[in-house]
């Protein structure tokens, strides 16, 4: 059985969607961040590289850095740029690149079925890039950037996603500078949740296709804060 879970986002308000939009911390360096944030100073990038906000040549790794962005998500949600969602949801998001587009759900997987093999990986992973997401994720509190399974197909899950993305308006429906299209749609009725969960509920594996150490760090943050707190449930 795979868990999935629907979740209140903490995700921009749809007016500034575009401009807080990033790319992933992986792919750019600091020398290339800084002059992004300059650009654009609304830019998630002061949370996946916080470092841009901080003196030239702190160390990726020093603690002031994982404070900062802390200090940085926060500072997002008290300024109303991010917002958390009043109730559980699944989220329904596609990109479009070059004529192509790449859909998928949006929600919480089981920390549990990652360390017993429930969800499969296909890397291996680095204790020192671990070490770097693992101090994000608990400094922050937050699994700031997402991470990418796939599954086997489920028509029922395809249906519903496409009966949703047909007749319902998305929230977010934006080109960010790269080209690519960004739109996603909320999937809020309980019955639509629930046929999402149980479909999942039925299949045997997930698979980690990308972030395999983002996922790795983040179900160790899970065990480390059920460890500090006994009745943590994440």
């Amino acid at each position: 059985m795979a868990v999935f879970k629907p979740f209140k986002a903490v995700r921009p308000v749809p007016e500034k969607a575009a401009a807080i939009a990033s790319l992933p911390y992986d792919v750019m360096d600091s020398d290339e961040a800084r002059p992004e944030v300059a650009r654009n100073p609304l830019s998630y990038i002061h949370v996946e590289k916080p470092e841009v906000d901080l003196p030239l040549g702190t160390s990726l790794y020093d603690p002031a850095v994982y404070a900062k962005a802390k200090e940085n998500l926060y500072a997002y949600i008290s300024r109303g740029d991010l917002k958390q969602d009043d109730k559980p949801m699944f989220y329904i998001y596609e990109q479009v690149m070059d004529g192509r587009a790449q859909c998928g759900l949006v929600g919480l997987a089981s920390v549990d079925e990652y360390m017993d093999g429930t969800i499969k990986k296909h890397e291996l992973t680095r204790a020192d890039k671990e070490a770097d997401r693992i101090k994000h994720v608990d400094v922050c509190d937050a699994h700031s950037s997402p991470v990418f399974f796939t599954y086997r197909h489920q028509e029922v899950i395809d249906s519903l996603v496409q009966r949703i993305m047909s007749s319902t308006a998305p929230v977010y429906d934006f080109t960010s500078d790269d080209g690519i299209e960004h739109t996603l749609w909320l999937v809020s009725a309980e019955n639509d949740i629930q046929t999402i969960t149980e479909a999942f509920a039925m299949m045997r594996y997930l698979y980690v296709a990308d972030g395999h150490h983002r996922t790795a760090s983040a179900a160790k943050v899970g065990l480390l804060r059920r460890e500090q707190f006994p009745n943590y449930t994440g």
